[in-house]
């Protein structure tokens, strides 16, 4: 089977596989307490400006919940779109530790202020309801759109002037980064984020994301939230180099840009063939597709695709078929796209 499904999918880039071996090469400290740990960092700091803490943890799951815990008292909650990561693809993870949701409309999933501030109109009353704190959003949302720098800004101001925190879940943060064409600290810091989950299995590391916290009054005893929260590896110096690699020298934006560039390739074929449609503008490196099931059928027995919406579109009843999701990564190759492309096109006729 050839694997479009997700990112996830994808192996481990060379540089990063090379890091990972030379960090076996000798013993060192524990927990953290290593050269590699204190050069990761320092390579945060690099990236993202001198008071930006970074904390390497295992699982993006565990970055969201444990990021987003460390910041909320248990009486306050967090504003997020109803198609976000910690709502639909966590198994109640942020509600397992006590951390209350509300869930607001979405459009491609991006959030309007205006459902942000209905919802504290409601909920911040006093003692009786959950204190929304935190609005978090996702760059690139869970549909493979973009916030506009601009747009991050706007929010960011809205949550400042309404006493909320902005947390961005950057699981993508680095194909989006490429994609807008700026560096990590303007699509993050800058735009006014306090906290990001950042990113790095998708593209090309073999396993970790990082919290990180911009906001200096934030988080201050994140370290024992993530021993408690079982992401403190022992061994953390192989979580740790695969990040030094990965920030050095820009590993993150040419990663980012073939996946992205990939998807544009298959996007724009696809574009050529009546009976498809392209539900979501091709932002970053994923594409969302009305097919036939017929056509979808005759794939299925190659290729693996994220299945993500299997209801009848009634808006396109000439491509009344479900709706999947392809996804490219850092080590799609353009023959991998024409070939798919062309059993695509093989699978209509």
């Amino acid at each position: 089977m050839i694997y479009f499904a997700s990112d996830n999918n994808s192996g481990v880039h060379p540089q990063i596989m090379q890091a990972l071996q030379d960090a076996n090469n000798a013993n060192t400290g524990s927990y953290g307490d290593d050269q590699w740990t204190m050069n990761m960092e320092a390579a945060f700091r690099d990236v993202f400006g001198p008071d930006t803490r970074a904390y390497g943890v295992f699982l993006g799951t565990a970055a969201n919940v444990l990021g987003l815990k460390c910041i909320l008292a248990p009486h306050e909650g967090i504003i997020c779109a109803e198609s976000a990561h910690i709502n639909t693809d966590e198994c109640g993870a942020m509600e397992s530790v006590g951390r209350k949701m509300y869930l607001i409309p979405e459009n491609s999933g991006k959030i309007d202020l205006a459902d942000v501030q209905k919802v504290l109109t409601q909920f911040c009353n006093g003692v009786h309801n959950v204190t929304p704190k935190v609005l978090s959003i996702t760059q690139s949302t869970e549909y493979g759109v973009l916030y506009s720098i601009d747009e991050v800004r706007e929010i960011s101001a809205f949550c400042r002037a309404n006493g909320l925190y902005l947390h961005m879940d950057g699981a993508r943060i680095t194909n989006a980064a490429a994609a807008l064409g700026v560096d990590l600290r303007a699509a993050t810091r800058d735009a006014g984020v306090d906290i990001l989950t950042f990113g790095g299995t998708k593209n090309g590391m073999m396993f970790g994301e990082a919290v990180v916290i911009f906001n200096p009054a934030l988080g201050l005893d994140f370290p024992f939230y993530r021993k408690q929260g079982m992401q403190l590896g022992s061994k953390m110096r192989f979580l740790s180099a695969q990040f030094c690699t990965y920030l050095k020298d820009n590993l993150w934006r040419e990663n980012a840009l073939h996946a992205n560039a990939m998807t544009t390739r298959l996007a724009a074929e696809i574009g050529k063939m009546p009976g498809l449609r392209i539900t979501q503008p091709v932002n970053v490196n994923s594409v969302f597709l009305r097919i036939p099931q017929a056509a979808l059928d005759k794939l299925a027995q190659k290729y693996k695709f994220s299945m993500w919406d299997l209801e009848p579109d009634s808006a396109s009843p000439a491509v009344n078929g479900p709706e999947i999701r392809i996804m490219t990564s850092f080590n799609t190759t353009p023959e991998q796209v024409d070939q798919l492309a062309a059993d695509i096109r093989a699978s209509l006729a």
